[in-house]
This record gives C-alpha cells, sequence and structure tokens, in this order.
C-alpha cells in the first residue's frame, strides 16, 4: 500500500495532490495497476520524473491522454518556490523555498573542493533539512527558535535536491541531512527520500555520498543501522561529557552518552563505517582542553573522525566562538592523541547560514512566529 504520509506534501485544502518527487518506483507500480495500467509504466514515469525532468504532465509523450489526466489530477511535479537565495563571497549558496502551507525550509548549496567532515571534495555538497523547525531545542541553534511545526514529507525533502540543482545550475552528488530539523525524528520520510535519491531510476546519488546527521537519538541510529544502504552517519556530539552536554543539548537527559556510544557501536557493527562527530567549538561552554582529552578517548575506540566546526554566530544567542588560538588548542590535543581530527574552514557566515537563521528571520517578519526568542 502506497504510504501517502510519507510522500505527499502539507497540501492546501484546495491542492491536495500528491508530490510526485515522494513516489518510489514500487508506489507508482502499485497505483498504476489500481488504474489498470501495466507495471512498465511506472518506469516510463520515473524517467520523465527524475531522469528528464518533466514539469508537466502533459510533456509524458509516451503516456495515453486518459493517464496523463488521471497524473495531473491527483500529483504535483511543483518546484518548491524560491523565496529568497543569499549568497556570499565564497559561492555558498542558501535557498529559502516556501513550502504549501506557507512555512519555510532552508537548503544550503556548498561549492566544491569545501570540506565535509574534514575531506575536500570535488563534488558540490547540498545540506538539506528534514523537517520546519526542530522540538530538540539545542542551546546554540536557530532552528529551534521557534518551535518545531512538522515533519517534511519525502516528496518535499527530494524536492529541495531537485529545486537547488536547477536553481544553482548544478548537479549534486554529495549531500548531508544536516539543515533544519532532526532527521532521525522524522525516519519514516527520511528513509522513503533516502530510497528515492539513491535508487538509479531516482536521483542516483551514491549511498557513500549522503550522510545523515543526528543529535544522538540512539534507538533510531540502531534502526538506521537497518537500512541496507551504506549511508554514512554524523553525530552532532558538542561535548564530551554529560554535564557540558546536558548545559546545551537536551537530548542528551533523554539519550546520555554512554547510551549514545552503545548505539554506535551497533551502527559500526552493522555498516563497518567510521561514524564523524561534530563538535562545535563554543567559548567557554565546550573549548576546554580537558574536554578535547576526554573526547580523543571516547573515540578511539570507534575509530571516528572528528569535525571541528568554530560556533557560527546567531542573532538574539548569547554564545560566541573561541579564538584561533583556543581553537587550535583544542585540535592539537585531538591530534596528539592519535585522533583523526580537522578543524572547518567555514563557509557562508556572511549569508546566515547556521541553520534555520534565514527561515527564522523571514516567518518572523510575516507573523508566523509570534513568541518571543528565548534567552
Amino acid at each position: 500500500m502506497i504510504d501517502l504520509s510519507a510522500s505527499t506534501s502539507s497540501a492546501s485544502p484546495d491542492s491536495p495532490r500528491v508530490s510526485a518527487y515522494g513516489m518510489s518506483l514500487s508506489d507508482w507500480e502499485e497505483w498504476l495497476g489500481a488504474q489498470g495500467q501495466p507495471k512498465f509504466r511506472a518506469k516510463q514515469l520515473v524517467e520523465w520524473i527524475f531522469g528528464k525532468r518533466a514539469k508537466t504532465f502533459s510533456e509524458m509523450s509516451n503516456l495515453g491522454a486518459a493517464l496523463r489526466q488521471r497524473l495531473e489530477a491527483s500529483f504535483s511535479l511543483a518546484r518548491l518556490p524560491v523565496s529568497k537565495v543569499s549568497g556570499s563571497q565564497d559561492t555558498t549558496r542558501k535557498f529559502l523555498f516556501r513550502l504549501e502551507d506557507g512555512r519555510y525550509v532552508e537548503t544550503v548549496m556548498i561549492p566544491a573542493s569545501v570540506s565535509f567532515a574534514g575531506e575536500r571534495s570535488d563534488r558540490i555538497t547540498l545540506c538539506v533539512s528534514s523537517q520546519v523547525g526542530c522540538a530538540y531545542g539545542c542551546k546554540f541553534c536557530a532552528s529551534g527558535l521557534a518551535g518545531f511545526t512538522r515533519n517534511l514529507s519525502a516528496g518535499e525533502i527530494v524536492g529541495q535536491v531537485i529545486t537547488a540543482e536547477e536553481e544553482g545550475n548544478e548537479v549534486v552528488r554529495n549531500m548531508v541531512f544536516m539543515g533544519m530539523g532532526e532527521p532521525l525524528a522524522n525516519l519514516p520520510r527520511l528513509a522513503k527520500a533516502l530510497e528515492i535519491l539513491n535508487a538509479p531510476w531516482g536521483l542516483n546519488i551514491g549511498a557513500r555520498h549522503m550522510t545523515v546527521s543526528t543529535s544522538g537519538l540512539a534507538p533510531q541510529i540502531e534502526k538506521l543501522a537497518e537500512i541496507p544502504m551504506q549511508i554514512r552517519l554524523a553525530i552532532s556530539l558538542h561535548g564530551a561529557t554529560d554535564e557540558v552536554r546536558d548545559r546545551i543539548m537536551p537530548v542528551n537527559a533523554k539519550y546520555n552518552i554512554d547510551r549514545l556510544f552503545r548505539s554506535l557501536a551497533v551502527w559500526k557493527e552493522q555498516k563497518k563505517q567510521m561514524v564523524t562527530f561534530e563538535y562545535i567549538l563554543i567559548e567557554g561552554v565546550n573549548d576546554d582542553v580537558e574536554q578535547a582529552r576526554i573526547l580523543a578517548k571516547r573515540t578511539r575506540a570507534l575509530r571516528a573522525k572528528i569535525n571541528l566546526i568554530p560556533y557560527n554566530t546567531v542573532e538574539g544567542l548569547p554564545w560566541k566562538r573561541p579564538s584561533e588560538q583556543q581553537q587550535q588548542a583544542f585540535l592539537s590535543v585531538l591530534r596528539k592523541a592519535g585522533v583523526s581530527a580537522t578543524l572547518r574552514t567555514e563557509k557562508g557566515h556572511d549569508i546566515n547560514a547556521a541553520c534555520g537563521q534565514l527561515r527564522l528571520k523571514e516567518e518572523t517578519a510575516e507573523g508566523l512566529v509570534v513568541s518571543a526568542v528565548a534567552s
């Protein structure tokens, strides 16, 4: 049975159509079968949608007129409307997309040769959102300042990639789920999107070039490990002890560091891949070299990589980035302990590239955010 809850966008009452970008090959086979159509039509459909990037069903010349009419009545090929595009001097671009329910979602396109997790790449990297807002309330992040609104559908997740490619005039072959929201809190729709993004009949992005980043939802990490794709995993850790992590990441109260690392042992057993830890350096909070020593000890057992990120300033929040000297001191401790670690040279600091900043400003201006930003 087609899971429309995963596929459909949050459509307005006068636009109840399902996003075609959230439909898998098997979904199309099922739907076409119910219409009395042969299964091979499904392959024709996905070739038009993902291969030829058709913008209307009327373009699909090898499908009958009656079928095209039924498709037009039931499904949408609409791209996500672009509300704003912010570009920085280093060519990083942030897209602000307006969804059908009037909410906004952000997608960031990072240029080739800029690293993710410390690895330089010749591929464009797209940073994709999974939710509107976020319920996990990390104290340093703009995504959760206005609270959680809803999950994105699989169609809205895939739609970000399709629209960003067209708007940015780039082909995406490397992507991270590290935008707005907690991907693993939207696991059913994330899993559907991953299937479509990876499949040869879909966007054909290699599994090893897709990274899911999580704040540490331990049970969901174990469920993600069961998906038979060699996707990569990044952990937003930001503290080496429960004392520090509790201060800035409320999720730690439910899944503390010990529980998180048990789930990572399961991931390592299933996937045989190195885990990346994202660690935002915040002055006076988690940048002490003692945290670096504890972090090194914890991550060595997993043979993990650590990506250090200087804090990206968010208007309305009190946090600051450490000095460059302190950043280098933290990095030095990790490397001397034999840990693979990098210090990210950030991109997009001048375009409100911290997750959620552009969306928060737009929704506040339109009156969609009515509560005051918490201090």
